[in-house]
């Protein structure tokens, strides 16, 4: 009975911290663009006795349907989120499948989703497209296809992504373009430039990060968004992606409100 009431008493505690703290977020300037590290799906089933690889990552990407809520009632456009990596091609076979399978699944679901397209939420991607299944391929462009139109936030899902290879993938492509123009060697690399490599880049129009969020207690960047960060706040939270709490995503904005942004200083 006793312990009954103790939860009864905590979660009211909860609820109201959680009110007063979206409203002293909700009277502050937003970040325009928020990036996030979903870090720490293996910690969590460990945790709670998941064994399951899909099982796992499914937990992680259910969590997706939480952020946007989250995002549009605070009008954030903008969320990029990192799902996977080229270096994640290094883990057991049957921890990618469950990555990639939960993902699959739930770009289908959004693509039928009609609560997406109530919300206005449009998906993209950024990525290698070349180191994924096809079906994922598919489910992916399914869910753009779908919300193409949609114009109140977008998510972009960074998947196959790697900063490093971003930037590669870049100056390669900015290269090819000065050799169709007929550049010599030295005309390229005279013409070489930050913004010249920067319009190259996977999406080139989209506006760099505000807030980069890392879950799951790591204090690294691990390669995202490597060009894009250089102006970012950084908040770094001890709890695993899947047990991302909005009380957990109102104080990393309130951190970010709470800084002095120095661009380069």
């Amino acid at each position: 009975m006793m312990e009954k009431l103790r939860g009864l008493i905590k979660r009211l505690v909860y609820r109201i911290y959680e009110r007063r703290l979206l409203r002293m977020v909700a009277a502050r300037p937003m970040p325009h663009h928020v990036g996030i590290i979903l870090d720490g799906n293996r910690r969590h089933g460990r945790a709670t006795g998941v064994v399951d690889p899909e099982s796992i990552y499914r937990l992680g990407a259910g969590k997706l349907d939480d952020i946007l809520a989250w995002s549009t009632e605070l009008k954030i456009p903008m969320l990029t989120l990192w799902v996977f990596s080229p270096d994640n091609l290094g883990r057991p076979e049957a921890e990618i499948g469950g990555i990639l399978g939960a993902l699959e699944a739930k770009m289908r679901e959004l693509a039928a989703d009609p609560y997406i397209r109530r919300r206005g939420v449009r998906v993209a991607a950024i990525g290698r497209r070349d180191i994924l299944p096809p079906a994922l391929l598919a489910s992916i462009d399914a869910a753009a296809a779908a919300t193409r139109e949609n114009d109140v936030i977008t998510v972009t899902l960074a998947v196959g992504y790697g900063g490093r290879e971003e930037i590669a993938d870049a100056v390669r492509s900015l290269i090819s373009d000065y050799a169709a123009h007929g550049f010599s060697i030295a005309e390229a690399a005279a013409a070489v430039s930050p913004e010249a490599i920067r319009q190259h880049l996977y999406l080139a129009a989209m506006p760099d990060p505000d807030l980069i969020i890392r879950t799951s207690g790591e204090t690294r960047l691990s390669g995202f968004m490597l060009w894009q960060s250089v102006h970012s706040e950084l908040h770094f939270c001890d709890v695993n992606w899947p047990a991302f709490r909005r009380i957990d995503y109102l104080r990393a904005i309130r951190s970010f409100q709470r800084r002095e942004r120095r661009y380069g200083v």
